[in-house]
Formats: C-alpha cells, structure tokens, sequence
C-alpha cells in the first residue's frame, strides 16, 4: 500500500507540473497572439518584405539632329549584410573577381562591425550584377539604380553635366533640368525567403521615365571646335580657352566648347577647372572688342558716321592718365572705319568723348552688358560693369576700348548677334525641346536701326582686309566682318605686363551673317594679341563651317 501510494503521489505531481507548464505556455501564446500580435507582425514583415525605390530612367540629352549625348542605362548597387556573412574571406575570395576589387578590400567591407548594410559597388553593370546574384551567397543582394552615360565622351562636357548620387544632376543642363529629366521613381515589394533569396516581386507603382531633351547644338560642329580649342591650347598652353559659335539670326547656339575637357564618364581626376563652363562663367575685361559698341552707339546717336575723322595723336592725356595705342605711330588723322580697322584705342576714346559718360553708360547697358543674358545654362554670371554716376574722372579714359569693365563671352557674342541679324537683341537659345515640346524662341529687342547695324558690319569688314588685325585670319572667297580684342589682366589692383586674354568674334556673310563665331583664350604663353592667338582658331571654325552649313562664297 506504501508503494501504490508513493506513486499515486508522483504523478499527482507530475500532473500538476504538466498542468502549470501547460497554463504558462496558454499565457505566453495569449500574450503573442494579442499584446505583442502587432510588434511581431512588424518584425516578420520587415525580415521578408522589402518595399524600395526603383530609380526611374533619366531622359535622353540629344543635339539638333537626335544624336544621343547622354542616355541611362540600368545597373546595380551590390550591397552586403555582414551580420549574415558567415565566413568573410572565403566570400570575399568568390567576389572579388567579379567586382574586379582587391580581395583585401572586399574582406574589410564584409567584416565592417555595427553594421547591416555596406555597399560593395555602385552603379554595376547589371549582367556583371547578375553573375554575382547567381553566386547564391547569403547576405549579398542588389538595389536597382541608373547609371548615366555618355556615348560621345567629352563633346559639350560643360554644357551637358553630370549626375552624381540619387540620380540626381550637378552641374550643367543635368543640374538645371535634373525635373524634367529626372523622372518618377516607382515602388517595387520584394519577399524573400529564408536566405534572402526574392520568391515574389511587385511593383506598387511603376516608374516614368524622364522627359528627353534636344538641344540646338550641331555634334560635327562641335567636334570642330573641339578639336580648334585642343590646337589651340597644345600650341599657347593657356589657362583656359571657349568658343561659341551662334546662328545670329535666331540666337541658337550651334557648339560651345570649353577647355580643359572634362570627361563625365569619370570625373575622379579632373580639376575643378575642368567642371567649369567657361562661356558663362568666364568673367574678363574684353579689350578692343568692345570699340564696336562704343561706335554704334554714337552711330545711333548720330553723332559720328562711318566716315567722320578723327585727329589722332602718339599718346592722349586724358583725367591724369596717358592712353596708347598697341601700335607706335606719329600725328594721323583715321576714319571712324579706320579705327575699327587698326583698332585705335586713342580714336575708340575720342569717340568715347563725343558719346559722354552717361550716354555711354547707356548704350553698354543697352547691348546687354551687366546683366546675365537668360540662357539656359546654370552658374551664368553677369559681369562687372558700373554706371555713370559710379565713374571717376579718368573711367572714360578705357572704358571706351574694353578696359575697366568686364563681361562674359555669352554676353560678347550675344552683343555682336544684335550687330549681325540687323539690330535685335534677343537670348541665346541652347535647349530647343523638352519632352517633345519646342520651346517658344526668344523675340528680342531692337537695340540698333538696321542701317547702323550694317554700317557697323561694312566697317568690321576691314579688319580681315591688308592692314588689319586680322588680316591672316581672312578666308579666300568669303566676305566676313570681325573684331580682336587683346586685354591685359589685373592682378592686384594694376593690370599685368605677362597676362592677357586674347579674344575674336567674327561673323560670315557680311550682308546677310548665317555664322557668329567667338574665341576667347584666357592666359596664353606664346603670344597675347587676339589676331594672332584666337583668329586663327576662328578661320579654323568658321572655314570648316561655311560648307557644312552651305553658306556660299561671294
């Protein structure tokens, strides 16, 4: 009786011990299932789904005639989880190959601490990205990008941009019309199983790609010039150099080219320079390029004609200062078209004389000078250029040749446009369409009448002619008008005997100009003067240029 009842006992025990490990676990289940039901829902939801971004393709950046300059192609970012890699040196030794990276690199990635989340390449092709998933490796996985390209390398670098990060645009038409190129980026859910492997994937919302963009750039023409500023700058090893060449008549911008080139397929060695879209945001006085405002202004004022004389001397006295011209010559007496010609500065500061300070302060703001000409390309500048009543006593002294104001060469040749096509300033246009849509061309204004608009572009005439200074730069068969320009730099306060900016614009026909073309090189060795360092570049262009576009000879 003694041992049924000991066992009778035990099991009384055993069952009251089953009993409470039985109502403990009812408790915990009631807990999950209830109180914690939502924290854990959560918590299994963001194990095996993962809701992301899927960049949207950017549009398509193409020239005139739909050649593409910059596309989107996709690619992957590889990224890692080093919480699941279990063994990173074996890892790191299959992937290395593939991500072309050292095997030490990969390692440290894959054994980085504190960490989910390392990315391993960005912006991987996606069949390289693809090798690499088929590897079945726990821990590693793919986020969907855009990588930006750019099938013609370094044309119109500047001007086009590049895009950095987030699919986003940093400089250039990337930057300033990163909106509408942009696009929208879609939702995509993807579940994963156990080892991170995707068993289901659906897009929320879908992408939209970007809205493409045609530009009024001409890729053979810019290639041209291209190649001139890569002469140009192998022969007079300058700071920099740009050239524009425009359709005067509608202000479209048919090349723009800068130097230092840059490559935006890889940016990691290129200078800051490099970056720089110099046609905008060179700033530089413009030297003897600016007499033909100084002229057609008092033309337009009808103080002086083509044929008015002046008497020149050596060397003029003028508020305390003593003004030269670059070539020594005795007393003479030259025409207002003689001026042009040899490019007086003595005469250009006579002429200066008749316009007065305010009226020259007038016509400068009138052709555009001291304020951002509106085209579409960001970090334009506006230049320095101050108002009459801001003058001292000697500023009418070298204001009228191009000294003591300075101007970009977006407003130089936007200036000299209003000369070629009879009178109208208007801005330039570099973007001709967004999303299909053409944009609404630019009316402009009349800042000159087209009889002075022509006697200006009769009298530039003689600067390609014997005696003038650019005589070397003329084309055999073509009537073309034009302008040097060559200015000193002021460095600290007083302008510079060893550097200089060295400029040309120049037009083609002189009756009725197709062709406006500018070369400003900043700093050249070798040479200073316009004629012989930035004219040759534009007889380069523009003679390539005339058959291409079937301008005619005379």
């Amino acid at each position: 009786m003694t041992t049924l009842h000991s066992i009778d006992r035990r099991l009384r025990v055993l069952f009251v011990t089953f009993v409470g490990l039985l109502a403990v676990g009812l408790l915990r289940a009631a807990e999950l299932g209830t109180v914690k039901a939502a924290s854990l829902r959560r918590a299994a939801v963001s194990q095996q789904v993962i809701v992301a971004n899927v960049p949207a393709p950017r549009g398509t950046i193409m020239d005139r005639h739909g050649v593409e300059l910059a596309i989107s192609e996709s690619a992957e970012d590889v990224v890692a989880d080093p919480y699941l890699i279990q063994r990173p040196t074996a890892v790191a030794q299959r992937l290395a190959p593939l991500l072309q990276a050292p095997v030490a690199k990969v390692v440290t990635e894959l054994s980085k601490p504190h960490t989910g989340f390392v990315y391993l390449a960005h912006l991987f092709p996606a069949d390289r990205a693809a090798a690499i998933m088929r590897l079945r490796i726990n821990g590693i996985s793919l986020v969907p990008e855009v990588a930006r390209v750019y099938p013609r390398g370094m044309m119109a670098a500047q001007v086009i941009g590049t895009v950095g990060w987030g699919n986003r645009g940093t400089s250039g038409l990337e930057y300033l019309y990163n909106r509408a190129l942009r696009g929208v980026d879609g939702i995509r859910k993807t579940v994963d199983d156990a080892i991170g492997q995707p068993i289901s994937i659906d897009d929320l919302r879908p992408t939209k790609a970007g809205e493409n963009i045609r530009l009024t750039i001409d890729s053979e023409l810019q290639t041209e010039v291209e190649r001139t500023l890569a002469a140009v700058a192998a022969k007079f090893r300058p700071k920099g150099a740009t050239a524009i060449v425009m359709n005067p008549n509608s202000g479209q911008i048919l090349a723009l080219a800068n130097w230092p080139r840059l490559n935006p397929n890889d940016t990691s060695t290129a200078s800051p320079q490099a970056f720089e879209d110099q046609a905008v945001g060179l700033t530089y006085e413009p030297g003897s390029t600016f007499k033909a405002f100084t002229v057609g202004g008092a033309l337009q004022d009808h103080l002086i004609a083509p044929s008015t004389k002046f008497n020149v001397p050596p060397a003029l006295d003028f508020g305390g200062y003593q003004i030269h011209d670059a070539e020594v010559h005795g007393y003479e007496t030259l025409t207002v078209a003689q001026i042009l010609k040899v490019s007086s500065n003595i005469g250009a500061v006579e002429i200066g004389q008749k316009l007065g300070g305010r009226r020259f302060d007038y016509w400068v703001h009138r052709f555009g000078f001291g304020s951002p000409t509106g085209v579409d390309l960001p970090g334009e500048q506006q230049g320095i250029v101050r108002h009459w009543w801001q003058y001292s006593g000697s500023s009418m002294a070298n204001l009228p040749f191009g000294q003591g104001e300075s101007v970009t060469p977006m407003q130089m040749i936007t200036a000299y446009a209003a000369i070629a096509n009879g009178g109208i300033l208007r801005t330039p246009q570099i973007v001709e369409s967004v999303g299909g849509k053409r944009l609404k061309p630019p009316k402009g204004r009349r800042v000159l009448s087209p009889t002075v608009a022509h006697e200006l572009r009769v009298m530039l005439r003689g600067v390609f002619a014997d005696g003038g200074t650019a005589s070397g730069a003329a084309i055999p068969g073509y009537d073309m008008a034009g302008k040097t320009g060559t200015a000193n730099i002021a460095v600290g306060g007083h302008y510079s005997n060893s550097e200089y900016i060295a400029s040309f614009v120049g037009m083609v026909p002189v009756n009725h100009p197709r062709l406006l073309a500018l070369v400003v090189v900043d700093q050249p060795h070798g040479g200073i003067f316009g004629g012989a360092v930035a004219a040759p570049a534009f007889q380069q262009i523009i003679g390539w240029a005339v058959p291409y576009f079937g301008v005619t000879p005379r």
